[in-house]
């Protein structure tokens, strides 16, 4: 089969979960011999999401998109500019810049977007298609989200097969916007969902959250986890471990960073956990700067510098030296998410997650057993769960090797890529069928 995914890439400077999702997705269809091309959107994709058969352009350039909707005369640009803005050294550059990952301000470009061919892109749009006809014959087009959904009236026209698009966070993304550009946005996504053939939700709590928001029929839509390859992580006994607490995601307030240094500051002030660290990854945008700053500040008026370790490299190499430092993660995001792929690198890992109740993170952590729950999600409530589960060795180490083998048995990626081919089979025969 030959699939094609198009994904919206971050630009490798933090760490972005719905990237490494389809990342990893991409990498277990291929070992089943199926020929799958990445396609990426807006900025270059993780550094280890690479496409190796061939190179591959960005679509779409974030810097080059945005120019062109915020200030008309971007559009008559001679084609070399629009070369060098879309090339991926400055897109790399735009990456690390306020604005290229948040909503705030890009509500006009959102809604542009998911207008298709009657947005401003429309050029773009027929490029792309130009550039997937001649250089791959599709089965089946994999959107990575429904932010995309001005695509798919257009590919499945012109490349005559079945678009599925997954369901992933997308609710962060547009709830933030003003009242006004929110609700047009909903109902453009809603109109457009006509145009795909099956949506694929990466929870059964996001699946719900959609079904309402988008007013998706039940038929259209389904459940597929996400999954990990545990065998990509080294599974170290808690116990060998000394006693830290990690975070692993964009260090962001909408992420809770500022939750778990608060969290951590007030655990420091308790009876018996002077040797407790605090280790912190996954970059950052410069949206977070400013919280960054105020969490170094909290840090230092404390005087837990050395008590903190600020590891840069999150990718790769660097996100393995970070699970053998920590003993245990939270992620404390403010509102829940969709899923949250660190979790199942964590638990494979052997680090036990404390997490919110919030969002999917209840079904997740309860189906593979390698974490606890608390509420509300504050600091102090944070604080309180961390030690408590500190001073119970024996429940970490339990929770440790459940979460391990949780990963498993429910979260292997090679049963859950397995059950979205089984989505893109129904689909291709559904089309066929009907064509």
């Amino acid at each position: 089969m030959n699939i094609l995914h198009i994904i919206p890439g971050s630009g490798g400077s933090f760490y972005c979960g719905n990237c490494l999702r389809d990342s990893k997705y991409v990498q277990a269809m291929r070992k089943s011999d199926h020929q799958v091309v990445k396609l990426p959107m807006y900025l270059p994709l993780f550094a280890d999401e690479h496409d190796l058969n061939r190179e591959i352009p960005v679509f779409y350039g974030a810097i080059s998109i945005y120019l062109k909707q915020m200030f008309p005369f971007f559009r008559k640009a001679p084609a070399w500019f629009d070369r060098l803005l879309n090339s991926k050294p400055m897109l790399k550059i735009a990456s690390r810049f306020a604005g290229s990952t948040r909503a705030k301000g890009l509500e006009e470009m959102t809604v542009s977007m998911l207008l298709g061919e009657e947005g401003q892109q429309k050029e773009e749009l027929e490029h792309m298609i130009d550039w997937i006809a001649e250089n791959f014959n599709p089965d089946i087009i994999h959107l990575s989200n429904a932010l995309l959904l001005g695509l798919a009236q257009r590919l499945r026209e012109k490349m005559n097969v079945p678009v599925v698009c997954s369901l992933q966070d997308e609710d962060v993304w547009v709830d933030v916007m003003s009242p006004g550009a929110r609700d047009t946005v909903w109902r453009l996504m809603s109109g457009k969902a006509r145009h795909v053939n099956k949506f694929i939700a990466v929870s059964n709590y996001f699946a719900t959250v959609m079904k309402t928001k988008m007013n998706l029929p039940a038929d259209k839509l389904v459940s597929v986890h996400l999954g990990i390859e545990p065998e990509d992580y080294e599974y170290v006994p808690v116990e060998e471990k000394p006693r830290s607490i990690g975070f692993v995601s964009r260090m962001s307030q909408e992420n809770g960073l500022d939750i778990l240094v608060d969290a951590f500051i007030d655990l420091k002030k308790q009876n018996g956990f002077g040797d407790v660290r605090l280790v912190l990854t996954g970059g950052s945008t410069g949206d977070d700067k400013a919280g960054l700053s105020e969490a170094r500040r909290k840090i230092k008026n404390n005087n837990l510098q050395d008590f903190v370790d600020w590891h840069d490299d999150f990718e790769e190499q660097g996100l393995r030296d970070f699970f053998r430092k920590v003993s245990l993660v939270s992620v404390p995001v403010r509102n829940g998410e969709a899923f949250g792929i660190y979790q199942l690198e964590c638990m494979a890992s052997g680090i036990p997650v404390v997490q919110p109740a919030l969002g999917a993170f209840p079904e997740i952590v309860n189906r593979a057993g390698g974490g606890i729950l608390y509420e509300p999600n504050t600091p102090s409530a944070l604080s309180e769960s961390l030690q408590q589960l500190l001073n119970d060795p024996e429940k970490m180490s339990r929770l440790s090797k459940n979460g391990r083998d949780g990963v498993i048995k429910h979260f292997n990626i090679g049963k859950q890529a397995d059950g979205m081919i089984r989505e893109y089979e129904e689909c291709i025969r559904g089309y066929m069928q009907f064509a």
